[in-house]
């Protein structure tokens, strides 16, 4: 696979120009609302993490907690009010792509190719998947990583479907901001393809940092992995179907097994 776009940028601006610092600070500005911010926060887990009196496997990584224990209707609107507010970094980048004169189907954000996309998602998602699971039972195995608890919603009828729906929320935010959006502006301002294939995959790896060392390489080996299927594809819906998958299979796989297999921690 080639590290060259499949099509150029509009223009890559001259270095030093005002437009090219407005992208930068504009990118910055779209990472400190979204992702950037929870790399920092995911940064000051892990060192609170590793500065416990226990060791990281005792520790426990929630994700998808309840929000309101004993209140079922409350805990669902909390829910839904988290994952629709966890999309308006996308939203601000489709307002910000307007405002360039195109639109998220620069990215490739669209669904014009759905049966193609949604059969390379699942063949990514297929390999990444079960390596990522493997990789995750190995390095809390070896006491590098928290034990991560997918589901800690209530058994109520709205657990699965929004389990779902945060698998897709995860994915749209995660694929349209650290893929295709941080590529176009990097490309953009001028950035080579190895520069930017890390930077992309750093971005990624640092947020999950709070699982753990395993959180982190493993979603960097995904990062970069993901970038050179989007340059090679030229499209992030397929990176954000895989994406939807593995986090439905994770999630829902979870509150399913969890307490019925003996391979799956459960902290």
């Amino acid at each position: 696979m080639t590290l060259a776009p499949p099509t150029q940028p509009d223009h890559v601006l001259p270095p030093g120009s005002p437009a090219r610092r407005l992208l930068g600070a504009e990118l910055l500005i779209v990472l400190g609302l979204s992702l950037g911010a929870s790399g920092v926060g995911a940064v000051i887990s892990f060192t609170d993490s590793l500065t416990q009196q226990k060791s990281l496997t005792q520790q426990v990584a929630p994700l998808n907690s309840s929000l309101a224990p004993g209140r079922p209707w409350i805990d669902l609107a909390w829910q839904l009010y988290y994952i629709a507010r966890g999309l308006m970094p996308v939203v601000l980048v489709g307002y910000l792509l307007v405002r360039e004169h195109t639109s998220l189907r620069v990215l490739g954000f669209d669904l014009r190719r759905k049966l193609s996309d949604l059969g390379r998602g699942a063949a990514v998602a297929a390999v990444i998947g079960g390596s990522g699971l493997a990789l995750y039972l190995g390095s809390r195995a070896a006491g590098y990583n928290l034990t991560v608890v997918p589901s800690g919603l209530p058994h109520v009828w709205w657990r699965i479907p929004v389990l779902i729906a945060s698998a897709c929320q995860n994915a749209v935010l995660e694929e349209v901001v650290v893929l295709g959006y941080l590529i176009r502006r990097l490309d953009q301002r001028g950035w080579s393809g190895p520069a930017v294939l890390v930077t992309s995959a750093a971005v990624r790896g640092s947020y999950h940092l709070y699982q753990g060392v395993g959180g982190l390489v493993g979603n960097m080996v995904m990062g970069a992995v993901f970038v050179l299927l989007y340059r090679r594809w030229g499209r992030v819906m397929p990176l954000v179907a895989a994406h939807a998958l593995i986090d439905t299979v994770a999630f829902v796989g979870y509150a399913l097994l969890a307490g019925h297999v003996g391979w799956l921690p459960t902290g």
